[in-house]
């Protein structure tokens, strides 16, 4: 049971905040804390048994074109998942919350991998989405109905050459992907929403151009601090909670890591203001900075193209409506009309001679030399 009042004493309070500080101490732009966290994440990864890469399993075949292309969605085991999703994405993905689907894109001619897609419960909260509905939403009828993209991320190059975030994208609109969902949680699920990765630190998204499958809804509210890196976050929590002989956050808490680091501030705060008022200030002096380094981000939303699914995610009725749009999230479909967006990048770039062929994965040698926001 945790008590309803945690304090924690001056020594505890100082070395949790030097821990913190510490962390945030070279971080100045959402590039830097990524890079930061990618980092310490490479240092972990299993090293390849020669002749049986996972690498192997990436999509290669840069002389292919899209129109010739097979797609598929399927599922392999959490551990190649897992792995191959911390090779190839810029950031590094943490559990998303609540629900959970994780999914595979391949290319069957080849039997390679395109991309990674894991799908979690939406965010607690959204200023777009909620101007969508007209208010906040009853939280568990709107979750029943709701999923959210936490991971969208196209292997390196195949993203470059062929638009290949765009068809992931648009694969989670997609009824096959709904269709998954609705057999595993036993619902109908009418809303996916996601939001673009780096924020306003660029001026475009991948989820840019495709409507009407998935439109733009605004930009998120973005204040908060981003989450510590393993060692950092593990050392804090252990002395707090040494200090306390408590659970910080009760075990069963939702968005726990960022709960848990919430409260963890809070009380370093409180103690230091009592015990050290100048390492007081030098900590919220790093919390306020670490919280600039989070921008807004575009938020996007699809409905699969059903007409009501406002008055559904309301708990108005229960009863789906298919729109005129309906038909048009067919996976075959979507995939229809990625190739032809696709083939058209795709020749441009090989008339061009800027076809890229070099595999992107991150590993200790390519740490500093893959742009992280790519």
């Amino acid at each position: 049971m945790v008590k309803s009042t945690l304090n924690i004493q001056s020594v505890t309070a100082t070395k949790a905040a030097n821990i913190i500080i510490n962390f945030f101490s070279s971080i100045n732009r959402i590039d830097d804390y990524f890079r930061l966290r990618k980092i310490e994440r490479i240092k972990n990864l299993p090293t390849s048994i020669p002749g049986f890469d996972l690498e192997d399993e990436i999509f290669q075949n840069y002389e292919m074109s899209p129109d010739d292309m097979d797609i598929d969605v399927t599922q392999t085991d959490n551990k190649t998942f897992d792995t191959l999703l911390e090779k190839t994405a810029s950031f590094s993905p943490d559990q998303a919350p609540g629900k959970e689907l994780k999914l595979v894109v391949k290319e069957k001619n080849t039997n390679t991998i395109l991309g990674f897609i894991k799908l979690g419960s939406p965010l607690i909260n959204s200023k777009p989405r909620n101007n969508y509905l007209g208010d906040v939403p009853d939280l568990p009828i709107f979750n029943k109905r709701a999923i959210m993209g936490f991971n969208i991320v196209p292997v390196q190059p195949f993203g470059y050459n062929y638009l290949g975030g765009k068809l992931l994208a648009l694969i989670c609109c997609s009824h096959k992907v709904r269709e998954m969902l609705n057999n595993k949680y036993n619902t109908k699920f009418c809303l996916f929403e996601t939001t673009s990765l780096y924020g306003n630190i660029k001026g475009t998204s991948m989820y840019d151009g495709l409507k009407p499958f998935l439109r733009y809804k605004g930009d998120t509210e973005s204040k908060f601090v981003p989450t510590l890196g393993e060692e950092a976050y593990f050392e804090c929590k252990k002395i707090i909670e040494d200090d306390v002989q408590d659970d910080i956050i009760h075990k069963g808490a939702s968005s726990r890591k960022m709960k848990i680091t919430s409260k963890m501030i809070s009380l370093i705060k409180t103690s230091l203001k009592e015990s050290d008022i100048d390492l007081y200030e030098k900590f919220v002096s790093a919390i306020k900075k670490a919280e600039s380094v989070t921008t807004q981000k575009r938020f996007y939303m699809s409905d699969y193209g059903f007409e009501n699914a406002r008055d559904v995610l309301l708990g108005k009725t229960d009863t789906l409506i298919k729109g005129q749009n309906y038909d048009k999230h067919d996976l075959e479909n979507i995939i229809t009309w990625w190739k032809k967006k696709a083939t058209s990048r795709y020749n441009n770039l090989k008339g061009e001679n800027k076809v890229r062929k070099e595999l992107e994965v991150w590993n200790i040698d390519t740490i500093n030399t893959i742009d992280i926001i790519r």
